[in-house]
């Protein structure tokens, strides 16, 4: 973008230094604006190195149609977002500043070190070089009756009055990083509908685990296993058993309806596959094998190979005649019922639903009740599934809302 000589009179406050703020500063300023980016932790990007910790998971590399899918109810208003900034542009991005990225094995989109931190350090030195200015351990506070910004540092208290602001505060799950939806009685306070937070990409909690699940079993992996709601076509993958319920990549991808089921009949019953791999009439032909002196569970472990977690799961949902009954134990075994009743806490979670509608925002991420306020990242009402497509988002309606930053401050 050739900055303008205009561009150069006007000042933009960004409030937030995740993925989403630090992009729109980007934008803004290769067009010649002066920013300030305000963050109250005391270094910014906090949750964009939390999530690079097991591996910097940066986008996916899924063709568009199934990519843009992973948004679905929201798939309509991110979609132009991510035809502007999609997973090829951002990986190509991410080149730019030095470093390399590679496709894994199941389709995601890694830099070459699995790290964070070099990215955001190189990315954090072009934006001081383009004069963009951090201003960590600021907290926005609101506005004041004239429409001055209000920002907390320490004791003080400022009020700025820069000629546009972008809101990108991030939702409300791990909020000890900053995203701790605070900001949202704020903009209700200026007559913006706002969409309550709920836990996204979270675990739940069951109606109560016996105790023996509850002393053995928290942490224990759950691997090839497939999980679904019922009447759903289950999916493959892994998840983790906890004190008080499951979590894991495979509910995580699952949580939205399941959250959803909760809220509408306070409950949801997923149906675990613990043999995703063998069809219904083989399992039962292996159940019904004579087994002799054998208990069932040593029965089970011989002929299916089930024992450990499994087992203990087994014998937690299935119902007592099942395990004198082939028929029936077969059908328990490719779809065992469990009732999952509350979401974990939303600070537990790692995304959340909810937040700024898209009504209540123009095409350029403008809010139609504050004109020149723009919102972009997970503060927005969309959700998405791990493996990138967070990030991807994030990082698109980012560089949306400064494009749409810039063209609003031209007509002024």
């Amino acid at each position: 973008m050739t900055p303008s000589p205009a561009a150069s009179r006007f000042s933009v406050a960004i409030i937030g230094g995740g993925p989403a703020g630090l992009m729109a500063a980007e934008v803004l300023s290769q067009a010649g604006i002066k920013v300030d980016l305000y963050d109250a932790m005391p270094s910014v990007g906090r949750k964009f190195l939390l999530a690079g910790v097991g591996g910097m998971n940066i986008t996916h590399s899924e063709p568009y149609p199934a990519f843009l899918s992973r948004y679905a109810e929201r798939a309509p208003v991110i979609a132009p977002l991510l035809r502007s900034f999609g997973a090829d542009a951002l990986r190509e991005w991410i080149h730019q500043l030095g470093i390399e990225t590679f496709v894994g094995s199941s389709g995601r989109v890694f830099p070459t070190d699995m790290k964070a931190a070099p990215l955001l350090r190189a990315w954090l030195k072009r934006l001081r070089e383009a004069g963009v200015t951090v201003h960590t351990r600021h907290r926005w506070l609101g506005w004041t009756a004239g429409g001055g910004v209000r920002i907390a540092h320490g004791e003080e208290q400022l009020v700025i009055t820069p000629d546009a602001v972008l809101l990108a505060l991030g939702g409300a799950s791990w909020g000890r990083l900053g995203s701790d939806g605070a900001w949202l009685p704020l903009l209700q306070q200026q007559g913006v509908i706002v969409t309550p937070l709920q836990p996204s990409n979270c675990g739940f909690d069951v109606g109560g685990w016996s105790d023996l699940m509850r002393s053995k079993f928290p942490g224990a992996p759950l691997k090839n296993i497939a999980i679904g709601l019922q009447g759903q076509t289950p999916r493959l993958g892994e998840c983790v058993l906890t004190e008080t319920g499951i979590e894991g990549s495979l509910i995580y991808a699952l949580s939205a309806q399941i959250r959803e089921q909760i809220n509408q009949q306070g409950f949801s019953t997923v149906e675990v596959d613990l043999l995703p791999g063998k069809a219904l009439d083989k399992i039962q032909a292996a159940l019904a094998k004579p087994r002799g002196s054998r208990s069932m569970s040593r029965h089970l472990h011989s002929q299916l190979g089930i024992d450990g977690v499994k087992a203990a799961l087994l014998r937690e949902l299935a119902p007592a005649e099942a395990f004198a009954d082939p028929l029936m134990l077969g059908k328990v075994l490719k779809a065992l019922p469990l009732t999952l009743i509350k979401t974990r806490p939303i600070d537990e979670a790692i995304s959340t639903a909810g937040g700024v509608p898209f009504e209540a925002l123009t095409e350029t991420l403008m809010l139609t009740q504050l004109p020149g306020v723009f919102c972009a990242g997970e503060m927005l009402d969309w959700e998405a599934p791990t493996g990138g497509y967070l990030l991807t988002a994030c990082f698109a309606s980012g560089r949306a809302a400064g494009l749409g930053m810039v063209s609003w401050l031209k007509q002024l």
